[in-house]
């Protein structure tokens, strides 16, 4: 099969999303049956961080092992990355020793310039532009609780992050609606969306993007990154918080969720998160399911 990369998600076609989920459903059935699934034997997955990780890293990592593979963990302070190795240079090393490499950097060219490089399938496990593995396992959290998205609502409020324009690719993948609210001088960077995306409307007033929605989700404020902006952020988004009004104007059977970790009392609050529409911890599992299902695909292909 020639290398396929997942760098954003538009990379998957529908076809493609809907094996992976299907197999993500397998996957975790087994897991929780504690049926052993192996089909990466001897396969080994490097992990390149040059930022930080706890959900991407256990999930991963953790994933790989249980698909009878194993995981190494690069970190840019203890590789030659860290000390002005080109990106090219490392990609092509790397890739002569493992069999699937993650990424989660800084710019996405970065990690453009790594996949085109590699001699085997690259994963985007965050960048600053885009976050797939994280929709995903949000996509197929929202299927596993209320069934097909085709067609649905989903909020977005809050800042124009990776998480938005992953999910403004999800939307014309799996054709559902995107609603999105964001603070003055926060908005969408038009370069980032396909100009025939016309799978979302904006909304200056966030109470307002959640009416009707199926699905209100966010994320917090101040990203990696950009923790110098935080003063001045927490300023501008007063008001962006998703609270239980907020929630009150959506589907009766909406759900929420965050991509964690999550600050209670600024993005959202207590009783959203941790009250009965949250599906929160099932979405921060499900990153562990659906890679496991990306991890199989990419490196095996469709199996019969």
């Amino acid at each position: 099969m020639a290398i396929k990369h997942f760098l954003q998600f538009s990379d998957f076609t529908l076809d493609e999303f809907e094996y992976v989920i299907e197999r993500s459903r397998i996957i975790k059935r087994k897991f929780k049956n504690y049926e052993p699934h192996h089909p990466l034997v001897d396969r080994t997955l490097v992990m390149v961080f040059e930022k930080n990780s706890t959900r991407t890293r256990l999930s991963f990592e953790a994933g790989m092992h249980q698909l009878g593979g194993a995981a190494i963990y690069l970190n840019t302070r203890d590789s030659q990355l860290g000390r002005g190795e080109p990106v090219e240079d490392a990609a092509q090393v790397m890739s002569r020793m493992c069999d699937i490499i993650m990424v989660r950097t800084f710019g996405h060219d970065i990690i453009d310039r790594f996949a085109a490089h590699s001699r085997v399938p690259v994963i985007n496990g965050l960048t600053n532009e885009h976050h797939p593995c994280q929709v995903l396992a949000d996509v197929f959290t929202y299927i596993e609780h209320r069934g097909s998205i085709k067609g649905k609502t989903v909020a977005w409020i809050g800042d124009a992050n990776n998480m938005l324009y992953s999910w403004l690719q999800a939307a014309q993948v799996f054709d559902f609606h995107v609603n999105v609210s964001t603070p003055k001088g926060y908005e969408i960077d038009q370069s980032l969306v396909a100009p025939s995306n016309t799978n979302y409307t904006f909304f200056p007033a966030p109470s307002d993007a959640c009416a009707g929605a199926d699905l209100v989700t966010t994320d917090v404020w101040t990203s990696m990154g950009y923790e110098e902006e935080n003063a001045a952020r927490l300023k501008a988004f007063d008001g962006w918080i998703v609270d239980t009004e907020k929630m009150k104007r959506a589907n009766a059977e909406a759900i929420f969720m965050h991509c964690l970790p999550a600050h209670r009392g600024e993005e959202v609050a207590a009783d959203v998160i941790d009250g009965p529409q949250s599906v929160v911890w099932d979405e921060a599992e499900n990153r562990l399911h659906v890679q496991k299902a990306l991890l199989e695909y990419l490196v095996l292909g469709k199996l019969e």
